[in-house]
């Protein structure tokens, strides 16, 4: 339910106020020497060390209750509050999966205080947004608003998580929203087939269920099902309160313990273990030639956010890449899959994904082919993976480092994803990773390290595979399998 993240590009003059460097220090001299103008480099690089040093802290306290509060003031007139609770789909079984996804919506349907029209004209009259969403492993609720506004937000909040009526009209009414939702998804092929991989890598686990939850369980969800869910699973040490742009930490503190402070104490019982999941290398076809194009997905395991390995498997998917036919360049591009994607015609478009869970991942690629190209741009993908394990150049890896750590700088533009790096770091690390320690750790990954790292992950490793379409011309698994190593 969340919006996309927008697309941000930094103008020259953004570039410099942000990094301290002229544009001039980067103009390269006749026979391709850099040419730096000797103290105004040493300046420029002190400016730049001091804009990194002078990143708002990240403040975090613990309350008694388990409930921990982060947050980061920037000074903005506005600010983003949310709840980050360390529960999904994961956290549910065969005859309650989509209970989290369920809960999410019934979130916005009226408090024991707010009935439904009540809150969102208060929402609208603070000039506020109210969203959520709900991941494998994580729930999330929150906020923008004005930062004048932040007590009503986080009031809001505490409101709508501990004092929903789950009214049992609004639950009949919101089972037909849920199952429009579930069409319109399945009309999403990229999800479809992402869904499916799932299904396959993980399959008799509770990772290889979908977030939505199948048909049946939708028509059959029931008011206790909710509730057992929020009294299991919404406990003080599994919670976040998060908030960053134009906040003080110690108001938000107060705010905390008072909205929150009684309540989440009264939740008493084990916390819920996390259900372990096993990764199988196997696959899912779903043939259907009436469809012009093959949808595949082809990913080996991974690892878990906290492994030491997560960083450079990181830059192992930046230097794969993405493409697709509105690029420009095509045999210029730096990626050399594109290169030769765009050379032979093979797909419509490509992207590489490294999605970590608590315990484990994914780390592959997904491609949009014509119907004749599919058994090409396969082999070709695996080519390229296993020139990762044996012959990656170091120049290859300094462009790669260079790209994810712009990427990871660019996607913090804003209140918004800077609290949600602030609440999903804080579920996944119990600390937010100071850009500069992250900097440092990814400069730290060389060519060495990307071929030793996929070597253990990727060479002679059984990948999972889903494929939707036209995919008479896709190898059998063996073949697939063979072509690992």
């Amino acid at each position: 339910m969340a919006a996309a993240a927008a697309r941000v590009v930094l103008s020259p003059a953004a570039r410099r106020r942000l990094w301290g460097f002229s544009e001039s220090l980067l103009i390269r001299g006749a026979a391709g020497r850099s040419l730096y103008f000797g103290e105004n480099r040493l300046r420029s690089t002190q400016a730049a060390t001091q804009v990194v040093l002078n990143v708002p802290e990240t403040r975090v306290t613990c309350l008694e209750s388990g409930l921990r509060v982060a947050s980061e003031d920037s000074g903005l007139s506005t600010c983003t509050v949310g709840l980050w609770i360390d529960a999904g789909s994961r956290y549910e079984n065969e005859k309650n999966n989509g209970t989290a996804h369920f809960l999410e919506h019934m979130a916005f349907k009226g408090t024991k205080k707010r009935s439904q029209l009540d809150l969102e004209l208060e929402i609208e009259n603070m000039g506020a947004h109210l969203n959520a969403y709900t991941s494998r492993e994580q729930t999330v609720y929150y906020a923008k608003a004005f930062s004048k506004d932040l007590p009503r937000a986080v009031e809001i909040l505490a409101d709508i998580i501990q004092n929903s009526t789950l009214g049992e009209a609004e639950i009949e009414r919101e089972r037909g929203v849920i199952l429009r939702e579930m069409q319109e998804v399945e009309t999403n092929l990229q999800e479809v087939v992402f869904d499916y991989l799932h299904a396959t890598a993980y399959q008799n686990t509770a990772l290889g269920r979908t977030i939505l939850g199948p048909t049946e369980n939708i028509k059959s969800i029931s008011r206790k099902d909710l509730v057992d869910y929020i009294t299991t699973h919404y406990k003080g040490p599994r919670i976040v309160l998060a908030a960053a742009g134009g906040v003080s930490h110690d108001e938000l503190l107060d705010l905390a313990k008072f909205h929150f402070g009684d309540s989440l104490c009264t939740h008493k019982g084990e916390i819920p273990a996390l259900p372990p999941c096993k990764f199988t290398g196997s696959e899912i076809r779903v043939r259907d030639d009436k469809m012009p194009l093959a949808h595949l997905a082809i990913a080996v395991e991974a690892v878990g956010w906290a492994h030491p390995d997560t960083i450079c498997l990181m830059v192992a998917n930046t230097l794969i890449g993405n493409w697709d036919r509105s690029f420009g360049g095509g045999m210029n591009l730096s990626s050399k899959l594109a290169q030769l994607t765009c050379h032979g015609n093979l797909c419509h478009s490509f992207q590489s994904f490294n999605t970590s869970y608590t315990d484990t991942g994914l780390w592959g690629l997904y491609m949009v082919c014509e119907p004749s190209t599919v058994a090409d741009m396969l082999h070709v993908v695996q080519k390229e993976w296993m020139r990762l394990c044996t012959s990656v150049t170091e120049s290859e890896v300094a462009r790669a480092r260079n790209l994810l750590k712009t990427n990871m700088l660019l996607q913090l533009d804003g209140s918004t994803p800077i609290c949600e790096d602030i609440g999903r770091q804080m579920l996944c690390y119990n600390r937010r990773i100071p850009i500069p320690e992250l900097e440092a750790r990814i400069d730290a990954v060389n060519a060495e390290t990307i071929r030793e790292v996929c070597t253990k992950y990727i060479y002679n490793r059984s990948p999972a595979i889903a494929a939707v379409g036209p995919i008479k011309q896709l190898p059998d698994f063996k073949q697939i399998r063979s072509n690992m190593c």
